[in-house]
């Protein structure tokens, strides 16, 4: 179980890839974090930027001059940072379970809204519903994503606990 949030790290690993692609600023990131989501996720500048002068400071990036755009500050990876993404890589293969339970755990919450009588959330007509209808579309969603990026979406009936066990992940 996560504590909050996206996985400890996640935007720094994806800074570090998309310096390492090419320089870029600040800005620049922010917005191709959120293509990459798809949309729905912008880290704040004030996760961003803090990132960019942490790297500059450990030496994993410098700031370069452009002079086709001289007020931006570019930032462009250095060896030491290839170095850093490269033992980022390794962390991040291990975040799979993370990830599945901050996307899980808000699921929960968001049909814990629609059917626990301890929450009283009124509908409001024209708009996102807490209610089967709109879960329905959240999960047809996730099977879309599925099939764009895999293949045919096909269910899985193991529990989790028979799922951990044929690909002998061991819960704590």
């Amino acid at each position: 179980m996560r504590k909050s949030g996206p996985p400890k790290g996640l935007i720094s690993y994806l800074v570090l890839e998309l310096l390492d692609e090419k320089p870029r600023y600040g800005y620049e990131i922010l917005k191709e974090i959120e293509e990459i989501s798809g949309g729905h996720w912008e880290p704040s500048y004030g996760s961003v930027y803090p990132i960019l002068y942490k790297f500059e400071e450990k030496g994993w990036a410098e700031r370069i001059e452009r002079e086709d755009e001289p007020d931006r500050k570019y930032f462009e990876l250095t060896e030491s940072g290839r170095e850093e993404l490269a033992g980022k890589r390794e962390e991040s293969a291990g975040k799979a379970k993370d990830f599945a339970d901050v996307i899980l755990g808000f699921y929960h919450v968001y049909v814990g809204f629609a059917t626990d009588e301890r929450f009283d959330v009124p509908d409001r007509p024209e708009s996102w519903q807490f209610d089967r209808e709109f879960s329905a579309w959240i999960v047809e969603q996730m099977i879309r994503h599925h099939e764009h990026y895999f293949d045919e979406f096909e269910r899985i009936e193991e529990t989790p606990e028979e799922f951990n066990s044929r690909h002998g992940i061991d819960e704590e």
